[in-house]
C-alpha cells in the first residue's frame, strides 16, 4: 500500500505541475477546495502516454500477487538486517541532503523554491518536510485569536507618522513603476572604476532635481533576501527571523499590500514582470494574495538559452519584451520589474558588455561592477522608451536595491576599492555597506535632491501611498513615511542590530557614525538611549513575527478595505485577460495601446542588446511572441471557467 500511495503521489504531482507549474503541498492534498481546483477532472486531460511508466510496475505487482507469482512472506525481517537497511537509507538521505546544501546553501531554511527542494531531495522528502512545516504553522495559527492583534495595533498606531503636507498627493493619479535593482548597493552610485563611471545613467538620475534620492537607505532583509525586500516594499511588514515569508507562509497568509490598496482606493491595475519561473520564492501564490492582477513570468518571454542568465531573462530583454504587455495595462497602473542580471555570481557574456572588471582576485567582486554596468544600461533603455511612448510624464518611477551584492565574507576584497584597509575593516564597515539605493523620480518636480534622513525598506509603502494621496493611518504598517517630520530614523535589521543617524549598534557594540570608532565606555545617557532603542527594535521585530506566524491580519480589516481573494487571479492567461478587458472597455480604455490609436509602441523601444539586433533573433522573438499571444488568446475560455 505504501508503494502504491507513493506512486499515486508522484502521478498527482506530475498532473498538478503541468497545470500550475508547482508541486502539491500538504494543504493542497488535504484541503478540499485546493484539491478540487488543482486536480479537477479536466486536469487529467494533461496526462501523457509516457505517464504509464509510473503505473506499469503497480499493475505488474497487483497481477503478480493475484496469480501468486509473488507471495506474501509473513516472516519478520531479521532485526540486524532491518537496522542495516534503515541505517543505509538514512545515510543516503543525509548524503543527498549534504550535496543539496553544497549546491544550494540554506536549502531547507530558506526554501526559496519548491522546485529546488524536489530537485535535490525528491518528492517524498519534500512532502515530508512540508508536512512538518505545515503542522507547525497550523498549530500556531489554531491557537491564535483576534486579541493577539491588540499589541500589534497599539504599536503601529503609536508609531504612525503623519504625512508631510507639502509632499502628500504630489503623485496622485500617476502610474507607479517600481524597478527592482537586484543586489545593487549604494556605493556603486557615483563610483568610478579605472576612471570610468560604473552606472552613469543611475548617477544622473540620482542627482536629478526631479528625483528624491536617499543617501542613508538600508536593506533590512533576512534569509529571504529578495523576497524579504519585496514583502517589506509591498506590505511594510518585516520578513521572518528564519527562512522566507513568501516561501514558508505566503500561500496561506493574509496580506494588505500595495496592489490591493492602490486598486481599491484609486482604481490602479497592477502587474509584475519577472524573467524567472513563477514558482521562484513562491511568487505565483504570494502575488495573488497581495492582489496583483497580472504576473508575467518566464512563460511569457522568449527563454532561449542565449537570452538567459543563471536567474532568468537578461535585463535588457526583460524590459524590451515587457512592452507588449505594459502598453495594454489600464492606467493608472502599478507595475514592478524585477531584474536579475546583477545577481551572484555576476556573470554576463562578453557580447553584452565592454566594461572592464576590477582586479581584486575575487571573480565575484571583480565582475560585480560589470553586471552593474549592464543593469545601468538596461534601465536607461527603459527610461528612453518611457519618454518616447508618453508614459514618462504621467508616472512616478521608483528604483531600489533589494539587498547587498557583496557579502560580508568578501568585503575585505572590496575594501581597497573603497579606499579602506582590510586590516582595519570592522563590523561597522559591514553595516554601512548595507545601504542600497532608493530613488523616487517624479517628472516635473523641481524640489527633489539627495535626502539625508535614515530609513529602510520597511518605510517604502507608507511613503509611496502618501505621495499618491492615500491615507495609511488605518493600515497595519511597521514603517513610517520618509518625508514625515515624525519619521522614525531607527533602522532595524532582521538580526536585531540597528543603525541611527548618529550610532550603529552591532551585537551590542556601539559605533560612532562619524568616526567609525567603537564606543567602549558610553555615557549613562547614551547607554540608556541605546537600550531604549534596542528594546523598541526587538519589540517591533517580535510583533511583526507574531503578525506573520499567526496570520493575524485575517482578524483585521481596515476601513474601506476588502480582503483579497486569491481565486480571482490566474496568471496562466494574463495577456488574453488584459486584451479582452481592453476590448470590453472600448473607447473608455485608458491603456497606452488604446490611447495610441490601437497601435503598439514597441517600435519606440531602442536597445543595443545583441540578442535583439540579429535577423535570426528578431525572427525568433517575433515567432515566440506570436505563439505566446495565440496560445494565451485561445486558452481564455478555459481560464474564465475556472
Amino acid at each position: 500500500m505504501i508503494y502504491i500511495a507513493n506512486s499515486a503521489l508522484l502521478l498527482f504531482n506530475v498532473i498538478y505541475y503541468r497545470e500550475f507549474t508547482d508541486f502539491m503541498t500538504i494543504n493542497v492534498i488535504f484541503g478540499y477546495s485546493s484539491v478540487s481546483e488543482g486536480l479537477s477532472s479536466s486536469s487529467f486531460a494533461l496526462l501523457k502516454p509516457q505517464d504509464l511508466i509510473m503505473l506499469i510496475d503497480i499493475i505488474f505487482i497487483i497481477v503478480a500477487f493475484a496469480t501468486r507469482f509473488i507471495k506474501f512472506d509473513k516472516k519478520p525481517l531479521p532485526q540486524r538486517q532491518a537496522v542495516a537497511v534503515s541505517s543505509f537509507a538514512l545515510l543516503l538521505i543525509f548524503f543527498n541532503l549534504t550535496l543539496g546544501e553544497i549546491n544550494r546553501p540554506q536549502l531547507l531554511s530558506r526554501t526559496f523554491d519548491r522546485n529546488y527542494l524536489v530537485k535535490y531531495l525528491g518528492i517524498d522528502a519534500f512532502t515530508f518536510y512540508d508536512g512538518i512545516k505545515t503542522a507547525k504553522n497550523n498549530r500556531v495559527r489554531s491557537e491564535a485569536s483576534s486579541s493577539d492583534l491588540n499589541k500589534v495595533l497599539n504599536f503601529t498606531q503609536k508609531h504612525y507618522a503623519k504625512p508631510n503636507s507639502q509632499m502628500y498627493g504630489i503623485a496622485k493619479g500617476k502610474n507607479i513603476i517600481v524597478i527592482h535593482l537586484e543586489s545593487f548597493q549604494q556605493f556603486l552610485i557615483n563610483y568610478r572604476l579605472n576612471g570610468k563611471e560604473v552606472t552613469p545613467f543611475l548617477n544622473s538620475l540620482y542627482n536629478d532635481k526631479s528625483t528624491y534620492s536617499f543617501a542613508n537607505f538600508f536593506n533590512q532583509v533576512g534569509q529571504g533576501k529578495t523576497s524579504d525586500a519585496e514583502n517589506m516594499l509591498e506590505t511594510s511588514v518585516y520578513g521572518l527571523q528564519q527562512g522566507s515569508l513568501f516561501s514558508a507562509l505566503g500561500t496561506d497568509n493574509t496580506f494588505q499590500g500595495a496592489p490591493a490598496i492602490l486598486n481599491q482606493t484609486q482604481g490602479y491595475s497592477s502587474a509584475v514582470f519577472h524573467g524567472n519561473k513563477g514558482s521562484f520564492w513562491n511568487r505565483n501564490s504570494v502575488y495573488k494574495n497581495l492582489g496583483y492582477q497580472y504576473f508575467f513570468d518566464s512563460s511569457y518571454f522568449n527563454t532561449d538559452s542565449n537570452n538567459l542568465t543563471e536567474y532568468g531573462l537578461k535585463d535588457k530583454l526583460l524590459f524590451h519584451d515587457s512592452v507588449k504587455y505594459l502598453e495594454r495595462l489600464q492606467q493608472p497602473f502599478y507595475a514592478k520589474f524585477i531584474t536579475v542580471s546583477n545577481h551572484f555570481p555576476y556573470t554576463i557574456d562578453q557580447k553584452n558588455t565592454d566594461f572592464k572588471a576590477a582586479d581584486t582576485g575575487d571573480s565575484s567582486v571583480d565582475n560585480y561592477f560589470v553586471t552593474a554596468h549592464y543593469l545601468d544600461q538596461s534601465v536607461k533603455e527603459f527610461f528612453d522608451y518611457l519618454k518616447k511612448s508618453g508614459l514618462y510624464n504621467n508616472s512616478m518611477i521608483v528604483l531600489y536595491g533589494d539587498h547587498y551584492g557583496i557579502s560580508n565574507s568578501r568585503n575585505l576584497k572590496l575594501a581597497s576599492l573603497l579606499g579602506k584597509s582590510s586590516s582595519t575593516w570592522t563590523d561597522f564597515d559591514n553595516t554601512q555597506l548595507q545601504r542600497v539605493p532608493f530613488m523616487i523620480h517624479i517628472p516635473g518636480q523641481k524640489n527633489g535632491g539627495i535626502q539625508q534622513q535614515y530609513g529602510g525598506e520597511i518605510d517604502v509603502l507608507p511613503t509611496l501611498l502618501h505621495l499618491a494621496g492615500i491615507d495609511t493611518s488605518s493600515y497595519i504598517q511597521f514603517g513610517t513615511d520618509l518625508f514625515s517630520k515624525q519619521h522614525d530614523q531607527v533602522v532595524a535589521f532582521r538580526n536585531e542590530n540597528f543603525v541611527t543617524p548618529n550610532y550603529t549598534v552591532v551585537d551590542g557594540n556601539i559605533y560612532d557614525n562619524k568616526t567609525g570608532v567603537q564606543i567602549t565606555h558610553p555615557s549613562t545617557a547614551l547607554a540608556n538611549k541605546i537600550k531604549s532603542e534596542s528594546n523598541k527594535v526587538n519589540t517591533e521585530l517580535s510583533l511583526s513575527d507574531s503578525l506573520n506566524n499567526k496570520n493575524l491580519l485575517r482578524f483585521y480589516i481596515p476601513n474601506g478595505f476588502t480582503p483579497v481573494d486569491p481565486k480571482n487571479y490566474n496568471y496562466k492567461n494574463d495577456f488574453g485577460q488584459i486584451t479582452k478587458l481592453q476590448q470590453q472597455l472600448g473607447t473608455s480604455s485608458t491603456s497606452l495601446w488604446s490611447r495610441n490609436g490601437n497601435k503598439t509602441t514597441i517600435d519606440d523601444y531602442t536597445s543595443d542588446a545583441p540578442e535583439l539586433n540579429t535577423t535570426d533573433s528578431n525572427e525568433k522573438n517575433e515567432s515566440s511572441a506570436s505563439s505566446s499571444i495565440s496560445t494565451n488568446s485561445s486558452s481564455s475560455s478555459s481560464v474564465d471557467k475556472r
